[in-house]
């Protein structure tokens, strides 16, 4: 296996005059999850869909775990489970019928039924393993769709849009299972427009707007790109003039001043900051009666580059 799971450069897909994904690229190492955010119709699901060999691309490279990917490669697919946005399941076979059908559909060995009770586990159903599915709730069936494509243990997991229109208990349990996916090596390209999501499980991000990808890197990496940085607020009394000061001369501190309640600052990664901080504040004589920090987030930058909310 390639040092990334998944390698892909210059994918360009058009339908008719309108270009859906232009020259879209990005990698995501083992254990890594990646996030592409970006608003509804920006491209999101047709890079995916030519990524998992399900669309041909028009021009560009995938590679899964050293593997080319085509429309008729097998290899590449193997290591793939891929999870749309449409669920894809039996209403009239109990969750477990479910993942032993497509277990048989994989291929699986004579291990099945522990991994069925495995996967089941991990998307928190096994409590409700025998019941018929069309007596699930949304986001019980979403995350039995996630189940299935975990069945063969794929280096890739690709979930697109998985939270659309689930309940809140549903979208916690995705969200966590996403999490230890990672936690135990696996590759995850995760789709959204959700801003909170992704701020919460992905590792890097690719904010793509229009079929292009616009920006990439981590949280803190894009908030930096923007001009971006923490700040943080100090309701505080003494000599706040000389505190100010004080601080404005630590590392990371990019600017202090003073405000109606005391003193705010903009710093670089404000948590490792603030006990340097407080220790300038108490040196200057300053009481601090409270804090409060505000960090802009991934929604804040992709107003920026783009001038649009990600939900419009």
């Amino acid at each position: 296996m390639s040092e990334n799971v998944l390698h892909c450069s210059g994918l360009r897909k058009a339908f008719g005059d309108r270009v859906a994904v232009d020259d879209v690229g990005f990698s995501i190492a083992p254990g890594e999850t990646y996030g592409l955010l970006g608003p509804n119709g920006a491209g999101k699901t047709t890079s995916i869909s030519m990524i998992a060999g399900l669309l041909e691309r028009d021009a560009g490279d995938v590679t899964i775990a050293g593997e080319p990917m085509s429309i008729t490669s097998t290899a590449a697919k193997r290591h793939i489970g891929l999870v749309p946005q449409d669920i894809a399941i039996y209403p009239d076979l109990t969750a477990r019928e479910n993942l032993l059908f497509f277990s048989k559909l994989y291929g699986l060995g004579d291990q099945v039924k522990q991994r069925v009770d495995e996967v089941l586990e991990i998307i928190e159903l096994t409590d409700r393993a025998g019941d018929r599915t069309d007596e699930f709730s949304g986001g019980m069936k979403r995350r039995l769709n996630i189940g299935i494509g975990l069945l063969h243990k794929p280096a890739l997991l690709i979930l697109d849009e998985p939270t659309v229109g689930v309940d809140p208990q549903s979208r916690n349990a995705i969200l966590s299972s996403v999490e230890s996916l990672g936690r135990q090596g696996m590759a995850v390209l995760y789709t959204t427009h959700y801003m909170e999501e992704a701020e919460r499980l992905c590792d890097r991000v690719g904010i793509i707007d229009e079929g292009k990808v616009i920006a990439e890197g981590t949280r803190r990496e894009l908030v930096a790109l923007v001009g971006q940085r923490d700040k943080i607020r100090l309701e505080a009394s003494g000599p706040l003039q000389e505190g100010s000061d004080a601080m404005a001369a630590l590392e990371g501190v990019q600017g202090a001043g003073l405000s109606d309640t005391g003193i705010e600052l903009l710093v670089d990664d404000a948590g490792d900051r603030l006990p340097e901080i407080m220790g300038a504040a108490a040196a200057a004589g300053i009481a601090v009666g409270g804090v409060e920090i505000d960090k802009p987030n991934l929604e804040a930058v992709f107003l920026h580059l783009t001038g649009r909310a990600l939900r419009e």
